[in-house]
């Protein structure tokens, strides 16, 4: 019996239902961010990304420090770019011409970088403090075999490796802590020294 009631369309009703679903899909994929800041390449090798390989990134706590590998300047190096000045940060006595040095990992608040350097004629690794800006320090000079992948404690005070010393490959874990003085010898040191 009818009512008078005009019936829809639904094959109508279903169109204007996709097309909505559609417009929203639309709306919503050009609201939604690119998740990835990727740098452009540098043409003079000065930036995060080179025209040569550029490898094994390591991010401060931040993520304002990136520590990596690179071959672009002819050797494996290791480098560091400070992502809000969106530079490269010098690392004094790191990198040298005839060694290579890879596989760097860095500490929470960017201070300490471990990596792995040639420049004992095998692998080893080595701590660079960006503060105190010394010499890198070859931790794993007293041990036999092959080095590979350090990573640093957050903050800075362990540091494992893989050694092969024994015919298999194990972790070794550095405690720096042990080597340092107690906060009592240094405030006692602090004390007896006279202000400039």
């Amino acid at each position: 019996m009818a009512s008078g009631i005009p019936t829809r369309n639904k094959g109508w009703g279903r169109s204007l239902l996709h097309g909505g679903i559609a417009a929203l899909s639309v709306l919503a994929a050009s609201c939604t961010q690119n998740p990835f800041r990727t740098p452009q390449a540098s043409l003079s090798n000065a930036g995060l990304n080179s025209l040569y390989p550029d490898s094994d990134p390591s991010l401060s706590a931040d993520g304002r420090y990136i520590a990596f590998s690179s071959f672009r300047q002819g050797s494996e190096n290791v480098y560091l770019f400070d992502r809000d000045r969106n530079q490269l940060v010098e690392l004094p006595g790191v990198n040298a011409e005839e060694l290579a040095a890879s596989d760097p990992d860095i500490s929470a608040d960017g201070r300490y970088i471990v990596y792995l350097s040639t420049s004992s004629g095998r692998s080893d690794v080595y701590l660079y403090d960006r503060q105190a800006r010394t010499r890198p320090e070859n931790i794993s000079r007293s041990l036999a075999g092959d080095i590979r992948n350090p990573s640093i404690s957050p903050d800075g005070r362990f540091i494992s490796f893989e050694n092969n010393d024994s015919g298999q490959w194990d972790i070794e874990i550095y405690d720096r802590g042990a080597a340092l003085p107690s906060s009592d010898s240094r405030s006692d040191r602090e004390r007896a020294t006279p202000d400039p």
